[in-house]
C-alpha cells in the first residue's frame, strides 16, 4: 500500500502533472484497491474539512496585503532605511539585501514576493558593485526565505491549524530564529566581500539616517500593526490580518498614493488566484492525510524510524529531516498537511513544546523554498531575472549550511526561539 500511494505520487511529479493532481491522485488509488467500501463522501468532507478553520482566513488576507504592499514603495523605502544604516560595513550593500528581505519579510510574510520586490532593486545594485550576478541571485533567494521566519507567516499558520497550536505563539517565537539566519547571513555576507574586494559605501550623516528614517516609517508600522494588536491582546491572528489589509491600503493608497484605487482590482484578482491555489492544496493536504492515517501508515514506520524509545533531541532531528526532505521536492503546505499528523502524537507523547516544533518546521519550510530540486524560491527567480536552473542554484550553497547550522542551534538551544514566547506569554 505504501508503495502505492508514494510511487505515484512520485510518477505524477516527474510527469510534471500540478502538484493537486499530485496529491489526489494516490489516496484515490489507494481507496478503490485496498478499500473499496469506504464512501467517496467521505473524501469529499476530509475536503472541506482541510480548509474549514477559520483561522485560515488569515492567508487570503496576508496575501492580499502583501500585493497591496509589493505595488507600492514600501520595498524601496524599508532598502533604503536599511542601507543608510548598514552601507557603510564590508559587504554593506549585501547585509543591507538580507536586512532588507527579513524587514520586509515582516511586512509582507511571502518570501516570492520578497524576491520580486527587494530582488529587482537589489540585485542589480549588487552586480554592479562588483558582486557576482549568481551571489547576488543565491543571496535574494536564501534572504527570502527569512520571510516564512519573520511573521506573519502562512507556514506557521498552517502547522497552528492542523495541530492546534497558538499562531500568536508560533509568530512571536519566528522572530529570534529570523534574527539568528539574518546574523548569520550577514557574517558570510562579510567574508565573501572580502574575498570579492568589495568596497563599502561612505558612511552617511546622521541626516541622511533621519530623513530615509522619516521615509520609511510609515511602512515598519506594519510589524506593528501585526504583532502589537495581537500581543496586546485587542486583535486575534485572523482580525490583525485584517487589520494588516487595512493599513496597507492606507498608507499605499491614501498616503503615499503609489496605488491607484483602479489597482486594487487587479490586486485583488492576483490574490485570489494565489489564494485559491493554496486552498485547493490545503484540501487536497487533508485527503492524503486522512489516508495515510486511515490506513495506519505512521504505526508501520514511526517504530521503524524512531525506536522504542525516542529523545527529543532525536525526535527533533527526525522531523528536521523528514520536513527538509519533504519540503525539497513539494510545496511547504503539502509537507505541513502530510506530516504534522504523523508527527503531531509522536512530540505530545514527548512532552515537547509544540511552538519549537512548530518553528522547527517553519526553518525547513524557508529551507525547502531555496533548495534544489524545486525550491519555489528558485524557480521565482529564474522568472523575474531570466536565469538558467544551474545558473540560478550555483551559489546558494552557503547560505543553505547557514540556514542548516540555525537548525541545529535552535535544536540544541530552544531558548533562542521560546525566549521571546515566553516573555510575552508569561511561560
Amino acid at each position: 500500500m505504501l508503495w502505492l500511494l508514494f510511487a505515484s505520487m512520485t510518477i505524477l511529479l516527474l510527469l510534471s502533472f500540478p502538484m493537486m493532481v499530485a496529491l489526489i491522485v494516490p489516496p484515490l488509488a489507494v481507496v478503490l484497491v485496498y478499500f473499496p467500501t469506504i464512501d467517496p463522501m467521505n473524501l469529499t468532507q476530509q475536503m472541506l474539512t482541510g480548509v474549514k478553520p477559520l483561522s485560515l482566513v488569515a492567508i487570503p488576507m496576508f496575501i492580499f496585503a502583501a500585493d497591496i504592499i509589493t505595488s507600492g514603495q514600501a520595498a524601496r523605502r524599508l532598502t533604503d532605511l536599511v542601507l543608510s544604516f548598514l552601507g557603510h560595513i564590508r559587504g554593506g550593500l549585501a547585509i543591507t539585501s538580507v536586512a532588507a528581505c527579513t524587514v520586509f519579510g515582516a511586512v509582507s510574510g511571502s518570501c516570492q514576493a520578497t524576491v520580486v520586490a527587494i530582488g529587482g532593486s537589489l540585485r542589480p545594485r549588487m552586480m554592479e558593485d562588483g558582486y557576482s550576478e549568481s551571489f547576488a541571485t543565491g543571496l535574494i533567494i536564501n534572504s527570502a526565505g527569512i520571510a516564512l521566519l519573520i511573521p506573519p507567516s502562512i507556514a506557521m499558520i498552517i502547522y497552528g491549524v492542523v495541530t492546534g497550536t497558538s499562531v500568536g505563539e508560533l509568530f512571536i517565537a519566528g522572530v529570534g530564529p529570523g534574527l539568528l539566519v539574518f546574523l548569520l547571513f550577514s557574517i558570510y555576507c562579510y567574508f565573501a566581500a572580502s574575498r570579492m574586494n568589495i568596497k563599502p559605501y561612505p558612511k552617511s550623516t546622521i541626516k541622511e539616517k533621519l530623513i530615509t528614517f522619516k521615509k520609511a516609517l510609515l511602512s515598519l508600522g506594519f510589524p506593528v500593526v501585526v504583532l502589537g494588536t495581537i500581543y496586546t491582546g485587542i486583535a486575534s491572528p485572523t482580525e490583525a490580518s485584517a487589520l494588516a489589509v487595512l493599513y496597507a491600503f492606507i498608507v499605499e493608497v491614501v498616503i503615499y498614493r503609489n496605488v491607484k484605487i483602479k489597482d486594487i482590482y487587479k490586486i485583488a484578482l492576483n490574490t485570489g488566484l494565489v489564494t485559491g491555489v493554496v486552498f485547493i492544496l490545503l484540501a487536497m493536504g487533508a485527503v492524503f492525510s486522512w489516508i495515510v492515517s486511515f490506513a495506519k501508515v505512521p504505526d508501520k514506520i514511526l517504530p521503524q524510524i524512531l525506536g522504542s524509545d525516542p529523545t527529543a533531541v532525536y525526535l527533533m532531528l527526525i522531523i528536521a529531516i523528514s520536513y527538509f526532505i519533504a519540503c525539497m521536492f513539494v510545496d511547504s503546505i503539502v509537507a505541513i498537511m502530510i506530516l504534522s499528523p504523523i508527527f503531531h502524537p509522536q512530540v505530545q507523547a514527548l512532552g515537547l513544546d509544540p511552538v519549537l516544533i512548530g518553528i522547527i518546521v517553519t526553518m525547513q519550510s524557508a529551507i525547502g523554498a531555496v533548495s534544489p530540486p524545486f525550491g519555489c524560491n528558485i524557480f521565482t527567480a529564474m522568472a523575474v531575472f531570466r536565469q538558467a536552473y544551474f545558473s540560478t542554484i550555483s551559489r546558494i550553497w552557503g547560505f543553505l549550511f547557514a540556514y542548516i547550522l540555525a537548525v541545529i542551534l535552535i535544536i540544541f538551544f530552544p531558548n533562542i526561539s521560546l525566549f521571546l514566547r515566553d516573555l510575552a506569554y508569561g511561560q
